[in-house]
C-alpha cells in the first residue's frame, strides 16, 4: 500500500500562504497522478488541484490563479502552493495518489489518500 503524509495546514489571515507538501516516503508503487481535494463543513469534497507524472495539471476553477501545484517524482512528493487565501478557502485538505505497483501496467491501479491536514483562513 501507499502510505501519504501531509503537513503544512494550519491557520492563515485572508490573503496569506501556506504550503502543503504530501510525502511517500519509501514507496515501490509507481504513482502516476498526485492531487489535493479539500472538504469544508457542510459541503462535499471537491477538486483542489492534481498533477499527473508528464506534469500535467488540472485547477479547481475556484483557486486558479492562487494555487500552484508541483511535484518532485524523486521523493514521490507533491506540493501545494496556496496564495491570497480567502476564508472559503477553510477546508480539510486530502492528498490522493492514484498508483500501481512496480511493474504492473498503469491502468491497473489504485486511490490512496492521506488523512488529511487543515486548513482555516481567519483574520
Amino acid at each position: 500500500q501507499v502510505q501519504l503524509v501531509e503537513s503544512g495546514g494550519g491557520l492563515v489571515q485572508p490573503g496569506g500562504s501556506l504550503r502543503l507538501s504530501c510525502a511517500a516516503p519509501g514507496s515501490r508503487w509507481a504513482i502516476h497522478v498526485m492531487g489535493w481535494y479539500r472538504q469544508a463543513p457542510g459541503k462535499e469534497r471537491e477538486l483542489v488541484a492534481t498533477i499527473s507524472s508528464s506534469g500535467s495539471t488540472n485547477y479547481a476553477d475556484s483557486v486558479k490563479g492562487r494555487f500552484t501545484i508541483s511535484r518532485d517524482n524523486a521523493k514521490n512528493t507533491v506540493y501545494l502552493q496556496m496564495n491570497s487565501l480567502k476564508p472559503e478557502d477553510t477546508a480539510v485538505y486530502s492528498c490522493n495518489a492514484r498508483a500501481s505497483p512496480l511493474g504492473v501496467p498503469p491502468n491497473l491501479f489504485s486511490n490512496f489518500w492521506g488523512q488529511g491536514t487543515q486548513v482555516t483562513v481567519s483574520s
